[in-house]
């Protein structure tokens, strides 16, 4: 099992690296100015699961494919990029149809699974994420304790419920925000497009960023 000191050192990195605003942040405020805190959330809890489930193909050595082959990172890069942008044109499209968010009978269940399918996406297919596992996570790795996957996925599950709150706390504190436009149709509509512009942004950024070799 991982050690004390080990696990307090590496909760100590995650926190700094969470608190540092990234492509999960803007992601995330993207999602709360263009639909809400309920949204934003559930985009949220989506990305925290596809990020872990990168944990574990660290966890089972699929972590050296990625940081090693330029054409697997160049692939997961720009499909990531792409979903971005495209939630962000779709934000744009709908920003005239926003209102405050209501519980309609029946909609619920279908919008939630959506947007954590969504969130997800986002997650999953972040290669910078990878390699950051792929790179960090084993050198807190204690060999010599064996069961080294079992310590992959401990140290993963820090990293990852550490992002879960304080991505949550950017995107309760977005959502605020939303809401005093939401006082206004025209004002909501901007907001909406603004959190649209910010997705195609951070897309356009993750695709012309990073490795190139």
């Amino acid at each position: 099992m991982v050690s004390t000191d080990r696990l307090l050192a590496f909760a100590a990195m995650s926190l700094l690296l969470v608190l540092i605003p990234g492509p999960s942040v803007l992601f995330v405020l993207g999602r709360a100015l263009a639909h809400g805190r309920r949204t934003a959330l559930e985009s949220v809890l989506g990305n925290t699961v596809g990020s872990y489930v990168l944990v574990v193909a660290v966890s089972l050595g699929l972590g050296s494919l990625v940081a090693g082959s330029a054409a697997v990172f160049l692939a997961l890069k720009l499909g990531g990029a792409a979903y971005l942008v495209f939630l962000g044109v779709k934000a744009l499209r709908h920003r005239g149809d926003l209102t405050m968010e209501r519980n309609v009978p029946g909609t619920a269940a279908h919008g939630g699974l959506r947007t954590l399918w969504e969130g997800f996406v986002v997650g999953v297919t972040n290669p910078k994420t990878m390699v950051f596992f792929a790179a960090v996570l084993p050198q807190f790795v204690d060999r010599s304790a064996g069961r080294v996957p079992l310590q992959l996925l401990i140290l993963g599950m820090v990293f990852s419920l550490t992002a879960l709150v304080f991505d949550s706390l950017w995107a309760l504190t977005a959502s605020a925000a939303r809401t005093w436009f939401a006082r206004s149709p025209r004002r909501l509509a901007a907001i909406g497009g603004t959190g649209g512009l910010a997705m195609i942004g951070l897309g356009v950024t993750v695709a012309v960023t990073g490795r190139t070799d």
